[in-house]
């Protein structure tokens, strides 16, 4: 959520880079802005008329201690008055303020001067490239038909048990699927991220939090007796660990990860781009997650994408990053960086993680807060990232490294997975 005071003192920044994430709706900041000073007027109101209560009760008890009760009922009934006065101010001060906060959280957070214009990923910036596009046998297949001929996923099985988007791993698929989630939380905490294993369902409060509600609710499956939401990422739990805390600032930065499925609805998904493995609604993945100081996150993003670039290496994956355009940036980023692999049977890219800086969006609607030097609270910096999500990258391991009769695994997964091949 964007600050209110940040937005009066900077306007004309405010909807330039607003403009840049392609938002329509730019009246909203003056409607904000008309709504603050509404604010601001009634509650110098509401001050004012309470300093004249506070002063004139101090003067009731000085008129009665010197028996001057005459004196004292008129102050009294003016007391009164003004009292009365108050409630409307009060009143209208609610309502003022509930409208404020309904709609600011309608604006999106501010893109970063580094993100380029852009209204599609065909606008997305391909940062830099890395490994080896694989030469494949004559018999390539893409994955969905090698995870039939080495019956590692049954696709028709998991859509009788629930539906279409929630595939049946089985015997050396789980396993692979087990031994890919071991690898990806043993990389993150050897790097210091401490690990945890959160609830897979949320409130309002944390889902909101993120940035979730109300931008994506239609995408979240909703628990409609208890109120709760099924996770979309771990990022969601993850991070509301700390709502509402102020964090000592030598505790900085906090790094955690964690292992979750995740459920989204995918509303709209359909066709070759969502076969297979390529788009669920139930997958897979570890996130990392980084609370730090706002004047190293961009220091700390880049070290983000650097961990995330050698996890990539270490499968012998082609891979590519890209920096996000505007127009394709989720609405809670800063600045955000794709990475993606080469699916060679399919012969597409395939988005395997995100890693973006949110800036303070995220801090000022969890209240998360550290005390700096001089004392003055201030909101961290959070930032995520995926390491890795699952699907994709394990439709990539069994394309890419597909051989003439069997499926040859990368090096570091051999002690993960018991074998060095699929056969």
């Amino acid at each position: 959520m964007l600050d209110v005071k940040f937005i009066r003192e900077n306007v004309d920044l405010v909807k330039e880079r607003l403009a840049i994430k392609n938002f329509k709706e730019l009246g909203l900041v003056d409607e904000i802005i008309g709504l603050d000073t509404e604010r601001k007027k009634l509650q110098s109101e509401s001050n004012n008329t309470q300093s004249k209560v506070n002063a004139a009760s101090k003067e009731i008890g000085q008129l009665m201690a010197k028996k001057e009760n005459a004196k004292a009922e008129e102050k009294k009934q003016e007391v009164a008055a003004w009292k009365a006065a108050l409630q409307p101010i009060a009143e209208k001060l609610e309502t003022i303020e509930k409208q404020l906060g309904e709609t600011l959280i309608k604006l999106p957070n501010l893109p970063s001067p580094k993100v380029p214009a852009g209204k599609t990923p065909e606008d997305n910036i391909v940062v830099r490239e890395g490994g080896v596009k694989p030469q494949l046998p004559s018999n390539a297949v893409p994955h969905w038909d090698l995870a039939k001929k080495y019956n590692l996923i049954d696709f028709e099985l998991g859509n009788k048990i629930t539906g279409s988007g929630f595939p049946l791993y089985i015997n050396k698929g789980a396993k692979l699927q087990r031994a890919l989630i071991q690898y990806f939380l043993d990389y993150n905490t050897a790097a210091g991220y401490i690990e945890f294993q959160p609830p897979l369902m949320v409130n309002e409060a944390s889902a909101f939090g993120t940035g979730q509600l109300p931008d994506k609710e239609g995408q979240m499956y909703f628990i409609n007796e208890d109120k709760f939401y099924m996770i979309p990422t771990a990022e969601v739990p993850v991070t509301n660990i700390y709502r509402d805390e102020i964090v000592k600032e030598n505790d900085l930065p906090i790094k955690m990860t964690a292992y979750t499925p995740c459920f989204r609805r995918e509303a709209g998904s359909y066709g070759k781009d969502v076969r297979g493995l390529n788009r669920l609604h139930q997958f897979d993945k570890v996130e990392v997650v980084q609370l730090v100081h706002p004047e190293k996150s961009y220091e700390v993003l880049d070290e983000m994408v650097s961990h995330v670039e050698k996890l990539l290496q270490s499968l012998e994956l082609p891979y590519r990053i890209l920096r996000l355009c505007g127009g394709d940036m989720s609405f809670t980023s800063a600045l955000t960086y794709d990475f993606e692999v080469f699916s060679a049977a399919q012969e597409k890219w395939l988005e395997v993680s995100s890693v973006s800086n949110f800036e303070s969006f995220q801090a000022n609607r969890l209240k998360v807060r550290f005390k700096d030097a001089n004392n003055k609270t201030q909101p961290v910096h959070s930032l995520n990232g995926s390491s890795l999500a699952l699907p994709r990258i394990l439709a990539s391991l069994l394309e890419n490294h597909q051989k003439e009769n069997s499926i040859e695994l990368p090096k570091v997964l051999h002690i993960y997975f018991g074998a060095g091949q699929i056969i």
